[in-house]
C-alpha cells in the first residue's frame, strides 16, 4: 500500500490522538514480525476513529467484514459498552489466531465473536439488526458485502468501508482490484438508501449513515 497521506503528516496525526493501549501496540508490532502483509492493519490512526466512532453513534451490536489479525476488531470493541457484541467475519485460521490470542489478553476480548469461513455464506446465517458494519476483505467482493450487510443495519446505523483510493488507483483504475474499488465507490455514491462521505484517512475510508 502506497501512502496517500505524507509520512511526517500522518506520524503528527496519530500523535496528536488518543493514546494506543499497550496491548493495541503489541499486537501491531506481532503482526509486523509474522505475516507478510502487514500493511493490511488498519493501525493506531485509523483504530482510534473507528473506536470513536462506535462510541459516538452508540452501537451496541457490531459487524466486520475481515478480521485479518485483529486489531480493528479489538480497537472498536473497546469502543463498546459491557454487553456489546462484535461479529467478525474471516476465512484465514493462521491470522485469525493471532487475533484470538491478543483478544483473551483483554477484557473486551469477549464482546468479539470470530466467525470463521466466507464471509457472504456467514452473512446468510446472521440476524440484524446491527447498529455498525465495517468492510475491509477481498476488495473484488465489496458491493456484495455492501448489498448483503446493508439491510442488516439499522436505520440511522453506520457502514464503513476501507482502502477505498487504493493508493490513488482509483483515479485511473487498470488491474482488477482497483477497478473493483471504483465500481464499488460510484455503487455507494449512487444509492439513495444512505448518505456518505468518503475520507482521505489512511488508504480511503467510506463512512455511510442509512437513512
Amino acid at each position: 500500500m502506497i501512502s496517500i497521506i505524507p509520512e511526517k503528516i500522518e506520524q503528527y496525526a496519530a500523535a496528536c490522538t488518543e493514546k494506543e493501549s499497550l496491548l493495541l501496540k503489541a499486537l501491531a508490532r506481532e503482526t509486523y514480525a509474522r505475516t507478510v502483509c502487514p500493511q493490511m492493519q488498519v493501525g493506531h490512526l485509523e483504530g482510534s476513529f473507528l473506536r470513536l466512532l462506535v462510541k459516538i453513534s452508540g452501537a451496541r451490536r457490531i459487524l466486520e467484514i475481515g478480521t485479518f489479525t485483529g486489531y480493528s476488531a479489538l480497537a472498536m470493541a473497546e469502543g463498546l459498552p459491557e454487553r456489546g457484541k462484535l461479529i467478525t467475519c474471516d476465512r484465514d485460521p493462521e491470522a485469525t489466531q493471532i487475533a484470538r490470542c491478543f483478544w483473551n489478553k483483554s477484557p473486551h476480548g469477549k464482546k468479539i465473536i470470530l466467525k470463521l469461513g466466507p464471509a457472504l455464506q456467514t452473512l446468510k446465517t446472521l440476524p440484524g439488526p446491527f447498529d455498525f458494519v465495517f468492510m475491509d476483505a477481498d476488495k473484488e467482493n465489496y458491493i456484495r458485502y455492501w448489498e448483503s450487510c446493508l439491510p442488516k443495519v439499522r436505520r440511522g446505523g453506520l457502514i464503513a468501508a476501507d482502502n477505498v483510493l487504493w493508493s490513488g488507483r482509483v483515479l485511473a483504475p487498470r488491474e482488477e482490484t482497483a477497478r473493483a474499488i471504483a465500481g464499488f465507490n460510484e455503487h455507494v455514491r449512487r444509492d439513495k438508501r444512505v448518505e456518505a462521505v468518503m475520507l482521505t484517512l489512511r488508504d480511503g475510508l467510506t463512512v455511510a449513515r442509512k437513512k
